[in-house]
Order: structure tokens, then sequence, then C-alpha cells
């Protein structure tokens, strides 16, 4: 198995909560970044841009390899 490197395994982590917490809102209307942080606070706006910029990072990923773990590889 490939080893990741530090930015991707956060990257992933990111994912995981985002892909998490719609999973909640889906199907228990639970939003658990707005229960923490409040609804649109600060904190929360800066979590959600977070796992946006994340996804984005994960779609690239998708078609091209992260350059710094094909370095450790």
């Amino acid at each position: 198995m490939k080893t990741k490197c530090f930015v991707c395994n956060i990257v992933g982590l990111l994912v995981i909560i985002g892909a998490l917490n719609w999973g909640l809102v889906g199907i228990f209307q639970l939003n658990v970044v707005d229960a923490i942080f409040g609804e649109m606070s600060i904190l929360g706006r800066v979590l959600y841009s977070l796992v946006g910029l994340a996804g984005v990072m994960k779609l690239i990923t998708c078609f091209k390899d992260c350059p710094k773990c094909k370095k450790e590889a």
C-alpha cells in the first residue's frame, strides 16, 4: 500500500468529515458543524472552506498524483 504525505492525510480526513456531516444532514437533518460552532460562525465557515478546498484537492488527485507523495514512494 502506498503511503500518503501529511497534506494528503489531512485532505482525506477533511473529505471524510464533510461527507459524514452531509450524510447526517441528509438523513437526520443534523448539521454537526453548526451544532458545535454555531450556525455560520467564523470557525464553522473556516471549516466549511477547508472541507471545500480538500474536496477540490481530492478531485485533482483523481487525475494527477500528488507530487510530494510521488517523491516519498
